[in-house]
């Protein structure tokens, strides 16, 4: 059953980020893909604070691995910010290399920092729920 919900949560978390990734692109005048990387960000922030909340509240159980390894798993995307980096630096000139740089280095920094705020906050939560 937990598979089961798993793979659901997964195929929600995809369908979500197909949504939210389409509704940014619509209204993104960037030269980078702006969809991704808000969709990874927020993954990390959300993954933190799944993570947080789960080392202090054993009440999450399966859960954690639903709504983390399942929906979070779907949502973000490695492999298409991957492409992504791949398509800016194919581009000729030394702008594309900096698009590619800023866009991969910047993803990646903003969402280690939003990891970390939402291990922080998910501690913060399940102490606070804790009463202590």
């Amino acid at each position: 059953m937990l598979l089961a919900l798993t793979a659901l949560a997964g195929g929600f978390g995809a369908a979500t980020r197909f949504w939210l990734d389409g509704a940014i692109a619509r209204h993104n005048p960037l030269p980078i893909p702006l969809g991704t990387v808000v969709i990874n960000v927020s993954g990390a922030l959300l993954l933190g604070l799944l993570t947080g909340l789960a080392l202090d509240v054993p009440v999450l159980g399966p859960w954690k691995h639903v709504l983390g390894t399942g929906f979070l798993g779907g949502y973000t995307t490695f492999s298409t910010a991957s492409v992504e980096g791949i398509r800016l630096a194919s581009a000729r000139g030394p702008r594309a290399t900096i698009l590619a740089v800023a866009d991969a280095g910047g993803m990646l920094a903003m969402a280690l920092v939003a990891a970390a705020l939402g291990l922080w906050l998910g501690r913060m939560l399940a102490q606070a729920g804790a009463g202590g």
